[in-house]
């Protein structure tokens, strides 16, 4: 990195370096949340008046059309069966192992429907935390869209982009590359214009992270970083591995140390760079291998 800032470089003045994707304040969000979630309590109390049982809400609530359904075992989540997730629930085709492990500690029904009924339709604290499902994630598709359109205006055609600049799949690395040993999900592939990729890329938005989740995100992004590189060079490829992180986050614990880390472990083939560093730290040299 000879004549290049490292990430570790810019941590004395790191919040100027920082895009924060701001938040809308409480009790902003509440009208915008009740238009939006009303419908569906009022149609988890449907359900509730026509079921018997909680089990039996369950499997009504999964021959909901998809476009309900996952909102219906949020509320499920919260009303009835803490313990379980939403992710763990909401296949179908698992509903009734979902139900032989765990429902024996769901809330019992008579106790739902009475509190349900108490509470009404229009729970506008229910609607607030139903709110934080909405936005989990969006964070991260405003920085990977503003990613794309950089590289859009700073390149145009130089260089090619494959993922999606927002919500979207991942690649999965043992799809895109020959005899890769993992599913490793990656958020964009930098190529050359005839599809050789070049730079293999992770984006994350951290609002706040510490302690052990710290722990496991730089565990896991270093042996991504190591198993891509050790693949290029058994396969004689020029990968590059770029982690775009941003966020608040970044300035809590040792995330920020432990990026600069990571970094320097791997030289000129990793770098991890926020939105505001990108202009003087990803280049097209670097890209392709040309050097700075």
């Amino acid at each position: 990195m000879t004549g290049q800032r490292r990430f570790r470089d810019f941590y004395a003045n790191g919040r100027e370096w920082l895009t924060v994707v701001e938040s809308p304040y409480y009790p902003d969000f509440l009208d915008a949340a009740s238009q939006l979630y009303q419908p569906v309590l009022e149609r988890f109390l449907e359900l509730v008046e026509a079921a018997n049982t909680s089990a039996g809400l369950l499997r009504s609530i999964m021959d909901e059309p998809p476009s309900i359904r996952t909102q219906l075992l949020r509320v499920f989540h919260r009303y009835v069966s803490p313990d379980t997730s939403v992710e763990m629930l909401k296949r179908k085709s698992r509903v009734e192992e979902a139900i032989d492990g765990f429902g024996d500690r769901f809330r019992p029904f008579e106790q739902v429907r009475q509190i349900i009924r108490s509470r009404g339709v229009s729970d506008e604290t229910l609607f607030a935390l139903l709110s934080e499902y909405k936005d989990r994630g969006q964070k991260g598709y405003r920085l990977t869209e503003a990613f794309f359109a950089w590289v859009e205006a700073r390149f145009q055609n130089r260089v090619k982009l494959r993922g999606a600049a927002g919500p979207g799949a991942d690649i999965l690395l043992n799809r895109l590359l020959p005899g890769y040993p993992l599913a490793t999900p990656a958020d964009f592939i930098i190529t050359i214009p005839d599809d050789r990729p070049l730079v293999i890329g992770f984006a994350r938005y951290d609002s706040d992270r510490g302690g052990a989740q710290e722990d496991d995100r730089i565990r896991g992004n270093n042996d991504s970083a190591g198993t891509i590189l050790r693949y290029a060079d058994e396969r004689g490829l020029p990968l590059r591995v770029l982690f775009l992180n941003d966020g608040p986050g970044l300035l809590l614990g040792s995330m920020w140390r432990d990026y600069a880390d990571l970094e320097e472990r791997w030289g000129d083939r990793v770098r991890v760079v926020t939105l505001k560093m990108l202009n003087e730290r990803v280049t097209y040299e670097w890209i392709t291998g040309g050097g700075d």
